[in-house]
């Protein structure tokens, strides 16, 4: 599937094939940002594309995932302006349920 496929409004999450085999076997998606910044970064699927080339660029092994919001339990998503760029971004948080997860695409 390619980046200008993903559904504009619906919800995503990147990661590489080993991070999402980590968030598996944990059962949620946790990622360092989520310790350092209090929440995980996603992107609505109008953004996944210049999220990718903005913080992607040399990645080899990315996939998108797409996550259902009504899965997201108790975790808050706020839609915020990600570093002074002038667009709302989604944050979630607090760790996002695997269950949550509803489709998985490679795009590299």
């Amino acid at each position: 599937m390619a980046l200008d496929e993903l559904r504009p409004d619906a919800l995503y999450h990147l990661a590489s094939s080993a991070e999402w085999a980590e968030h598996q076997a944990a059962g949620e998606i946790a990622p360092p940002s989520l310790g350092l910044e209090g929440f995980v970064h996603c992107s609505y699927g109008r953004q996944v594309a210049g999220t990718v080339e903005k913080h992607f660029a040399g990645a080899t092994d990315l996939l998108v995932l797409e996550l259902d919001p009504s899965a997201l339990g108790d975790v808050a998503l706020v839609e915020e302006d990600s570093y002074g760029s002038g667009q709302a971004f989604p944050h979630a948080y607090g760790p996002i349920p695997v269950a949550a997860v509803v489709a998985s695409v490679r795009v590299r």
